[in-house]
């Protein structure tokens, strides 16, 4: 199968640009909150409408004070006061909470012109008295100070006095008794600098009138106007805390990419340069990598070089296996080619005992080749092979063996352990061992099991001739046999091996001082 249709081929982004997309994130991030900073701007909004309020309250103090000073009779006053409502009645506090919004309030247009009027003599005098005041605190606080008698009138203000402002919204409130706000467009006598058409607040004035009282009735308005301060004059004022702001951002992202190319990035090519390395056939490229970066990728490293160590011994053993099979079939399928040639050949000229001989020889050869290919599917059955829940016992499996067919054995301890290998497979593994011992000249086997750790260690003994010294080390290798000419195929240990393996099991040969012990570990139910 080919590997790139399997995947697919629908377009895929790099890592690499992955990572550059989220780091483009991360630093435009502060950015983009430039654009969305309307909560803050509002904040400032209410902060200068709290101010004009605080300020206008004073200022409104101060008036009705000259007021009643002045002695101006109540029917020179305006309107009466709307009552305050029941829950406030008995509390001598009025607070004013401001409420401008800058995202639901209308900004208004630019505060329409005043017009003309008269000016009560009285009022005039009153307005006379406190436009010092009025000039003294507009040189700290700014704002734009306008106090109006009881009919709208301008009394005092730096411009606009004896002009008429009853016909602007907020005045017409506040002359009806009631506090009221707006927010006003704002026209500049400068063009702003471009940065500033980022922020929607340098455009807008807040504008607050609030009602004088005396005697409860309304004696006249303080008007105050001011610009609020904006988000972009703020930045200018912090510009030092702005630059290590950016700075600490550039760093942070920085930072960020080298600990993802360190821990992700590197370690991911690096596995896929390996990979490469081990596909053409490079066994030095087996090998942990020089860095992980984190523990998944020490993980996923780990299993894949260990499944390439496998796939690699799996080719090595095929490949081996390959060789064996081919030159133990070749021998008899030779032979048996020999011998049927001759007899095709040899017509009327071969006597009846060489004609009987070759006949026998090709029967023997063809034997020899059914048990081999019987015994390779049992060992490919072995290797592939899952592991099963079922469990049995050495008595177990040792009863599925025929009588007949096996040499004596004494179990002489450990007969009932139960062992995790199903009792078919047992019975496999013990009748290959007692058909070796029996090819060896051995007459008894002895088996001894003992249970610790959740392991059993299985000890089987004979009393055959033994394996000498220089066959030891290939006794487990396939098709390794001393007994070729007795029909002996070398893949019984081999059957073994795989099936104790399928079973989380081992086997090996152990030194005895008689006769051969394999030495076997199970574990137990």
């Amino acid at each position: 199968m080919n590997t790139q249709k399997w995947i697919g081929s629908k377009w895929r982004p790099r890592l690499a640009t992955i990572v550059v997309a989220i780091l483009i994130m991360v630093m435009a991030l502060p950015l983009v909150g430039l654009f969305f900073f309307r909560l803050y701007e509002n904040q400032l909004i209410r902060q200068t409408e709290a101010e004009l309020i605080a300020q206008g309250a004073a200022l409104a103090a101060i008036y009705a004070q000259e007021i009643r000073d002045a002695g101006i009779p109540a029917e020179k006053l305006g309107a009466a006061v709307p009552a305050a409502s029941a829950s406030d009645s008995n509390s001598p506090y009025r607070p004013i909470e401001p409420h401008l919004d800058l995202a639901s309030d209308t900004v208004l247009p630019t505060r329409p012109a005043a017009t003309a009027a008269a000016i009560d003599p009285a009022f005039a005098a009153v307005g006379a008295r406190l436009s010092g005041i009025l000039a003294e605190t507009q040189k700290t606080t700014l704002a734009g100070f306008r106090l109006l008698e009881a009919k709208g009138v301008v009394i005092a203000g730096r411009e606009e006095v004896g002009l008429s402002l009853g016909a602007v919204a907020e005045v017409r409130e506040a002359l009806a008794g009631r506090y009221a706000s707006v927010l006003r467009l704002r026209i500049s006598d400068e063009p702003p600098p471009s940065l500033y058409s980022v922020s929607r607040g340098t455009r807008v004035r807040v504008f607050v009138a609030l009602p004088v009282a005396v005697d409860g009735k309304v004696a006249g308005v303080v008007y105050l106007s001011r610009t609020p301060n904006n988000i972009v004059k703020h930045l200018y004022g912090e510009r030092g805390k702005v630059v290590l702001a950016t700075i600490a951002i550039l760093g942070g992202t920085l930072l960020i990419a080298l600990v993802f190319l360190r821990t992700v990035s590197r370690p991911i090519y690096a596995l896929m340069e390996r990979t490469k390395r081990i596909a053409a056939g490079d066994r030095e490229a087996i090998r942990p990598l020089d860095h992980h970066g984190t523990r998944e990728m020490a993980a996923l490293s780990a299993a894949f070089l260990d499944m390439a160590e496998k796939l690699h011994e799996r080719s090595d053993s095929i490949q081996t296996f390959a060789t064996h099979v081919s030159h133990e079939l070749k021998s008899p399928l030779t032979a048996i080619q020999g011998a049927a040639e001759l007899l095709r050949d040899s017509g009327s000229t071969m006597d009846e005992a060489e004609r009987r001989r070759f006949s026998n020889n090709i029967v023997t050869d063809a034997g020899r080749l059914n048990l081999l290919v019987r015994r390779l599917l049992d060992l490919a059955r072995a290797e592939n092979l899952a592991p099963s829940s079922e469990s049995t016992s050495i008595d177990a499996a040792l009863a599925l063996l025929p009588a007949k067919d096996r040499l004596a054995v004494r179990v002489a301890a450990g007969g009932d352990i139960g062992l995790r290998i199903s009792a078919e497979n047992a019975a496999i593994v013990l009748a290959n061992l007692t058909d070796n011992s029996a090819r060896h000249g051995a007459t008894l086997v002895s088996i001894t099991a003992a249970s610790a750790h959740g392991k059993a260690t299985i000890l089987v003994s004979d009393d055959g001739a033994g394996i000498s010294p220089s066959n030891r080390a290939r006794i487990f290798e396939p098709f390794f046999t001393t007994r070729r000419d007795s029909g002996g195929t070398g893949m019984g240990l081999g059957i073994v091996l795989a099936l104790l393996k399928a079973h989380d099991g081992t086997i090996r040969l152990v030194d005895s001082e008689r006769g051969t012990r394999f030495e076997i570990i199970l574990p137990i139910v």
